[in-house]
């Protein structure tokens, strides 16, 4: 009898293929998730650059950054605050509260 053939492995071919397709589907829907989160924030900071409202951002590392938002990419922002330029990745942006 051929080896690939073993009930016992083909039981546990259908469980690890199962359980990879429900990991594939998790991180999938994270994807999705973190794409609609930043989507949304660029599309707040890029409001807040047209109306060159003050924001203040909280980053992941817990540093405060405030000023007027002077460039948005794609994946980061670039906030001026008395001349001085900071930029922050939008994959560790926190918090953003938009001041008028």
């Amino acid at each position: 009898m051929e080896v690939s053939g073993h009930p016992d492995l083909i039981h546990l071919g259908r469980l690890l293929r199962d359980r990879m397709d429900r990991t594939l589907e998790a991180e999938m829907e994270a994807a999705r998730a973190a794409a609609r989160r930043t989507r949304t924030l660029r599309d707040l900071l890029l409001s807040a650059e047209d109306a060159a409202s003050r924001i203040y951002l909280t980053a992941s590392d817990g540093s405060l950054h405030s000023g007027v938002v002077s460039a948005v990419g794609a994946d980061h922002v670039e906030i001026n605050a008395s001349g001085v330029p900071h930029i922050v990745a939008l994959g560790h942006v926190v918090a953003v509260e938009v001041r008028q």
